[in-house]
């Protein structure tokens, strides 16, 4: 658009307004003021730069000083008074505009990790956002100590160390539910580690889950849901990896796929234990810091801040009320499959 264009669609009446505050000195009403503030509106909504706009209204001021009589500081007063509603005009439409967009955004991603939409459409409406549905991708999901706000510093903060990263890689970052969510191709193995390290380091802590790389229009979905079910197991078996991955956690699914099966092993083979002074818990503790010390027990009383002595005491304890021996490699492995499944199960906080 031309300067001539711009004064003739966006500076209407400017002129005027000049000349008669410039000869009367009077301030500008507010019929006027509100004018201006619509012109900066539609101006915004068409897409032009503020700069230029307001560079056609000095100019035009300019003009009108340059051929009437009056006051200038008068019709100063005024090109600030129009410059002003004019900028609050457009500064209006932008952030509706913003809002709209996150809305939309907002929208998208909702359809997309719900599958509430018809798949040809969501995959037409996904291009807009730089993702190519008919792909695989796969999902990461941050998870730290607060919430995640989308626009929020964190955010913002990987963000742009992606973007500084890879640049515009059809890499899909947005918020949901507290939690951070990065959306890219499959094939781009770097970005999601990349991701990873980031959100971490963002927050000083926190965990990211990354899922597998997957499919098709509901691929996004299965990689998802497969990061929230890794992000839920780590909380359930303590887990303190910083990063976690669906593929490397694919045991545990399996584990619980029989629910009845893995209930009946855990009250099967560590059901004798409540009977134990104190309850379950402590040996089921015992058992657990074994198994992640690789069975060396004098590393699991470090572990729980026990003597060896003590630590021999509770697996001979334990090996007395349930039968099997956590040092006899024929029982290990049973009794550590029923460990696993307590953890997942909750037990016995909640009964099976």
């Amino acid at each position: 658009m031309t300067g001539q264009d711009l004064s003739e669609q966006y500076l209407d009446g400017y002129a005027r307004i000049l000349a008669e505050v410039s000869a009367t000195g009077r301030r500008l009403t507010r019929d006027e003021i509100e004018s201006r503030r619509t012109f900066g509106e539609q101006a915004a909504e068409a897409g032009y730069g503020l700069r230029p706009l307001v560079s056609a209204h000095l100019t035009a001021a300019r003009a009108v000083r340059s051929h009437g009589p009056g006051s200038a500081d008068s019709t100063l007063a005024a090109v600030q008074q129009v410059i002003d509603a004019f900028a609050e005009g457009y500064e209006r439409a932008q952030h509706l505009a913003v809002r709209q967009e996150e809305a939309t955004r907002r929208e998208f991603i909702d359809d997309l990790l719900y599958g509430r939409s018809d798949l040809g459409r969501l995959a037409e409406r996904a291009e807009r956002f730089g993702l190519r549905l008919s792909h695989a991708h796969a999902v990461a999901v941050a998870e730290g100590p607060v919430a995640y706000d989308e626009g929020a510093p964190v955010a913002r903060q990987v963000e742009q160390a992606l973007l500084a990263r890879f640049g515009n890689r059809n890499v899909l970052l947005t918020t949901k539910d507290g939690r951070l969510l990065c959306i890219a191709p499959g094939h781009e193995d770097e970005v999601l580690p990349y991701f990873a390290k980031q959100a971490h380091a963002a927050t000083d802590g926190g965990t990211v889950a990354i899922g597998r790389p997957q499919h098709g229009p509901g691929g996004v979905v299965q990689s998802y849901e497969e990061a929230l079910n890794a992000l839920e197991l780590a909380e359930r078996l303590g887990l303190d990896d910083p990063v976690l991955r669906a593929a490397d956690l694919l045991v545990y699914p399996v584990l619980t796929r029989d629910r009845q099966a893995m209930a009946d092993l855990v009250l099967g083979t560590l059901g004798p234990l409540t009977t134990a002074r104190g309850g379950a818990g402590p040996l089921l503790d015992t058992l657990t810091a074994y198994f992640d010390s690789g069975c060396v027990a004098a590393e699991a009383a470090r572990r729980l801040s026990l003597s060896v002595r003590a630590m021999t005491y509770r697996l001979e304890r334990i090996h007395k009320l349930t039968g099997a021996n956590p040092a006899d490699p024929a029982h290990r492995y049973m009794l550590q499959t029923a460990v696993i499944g307590a953890r997942l199960l909750d037990w016995p906080a909640k009964d099976l």
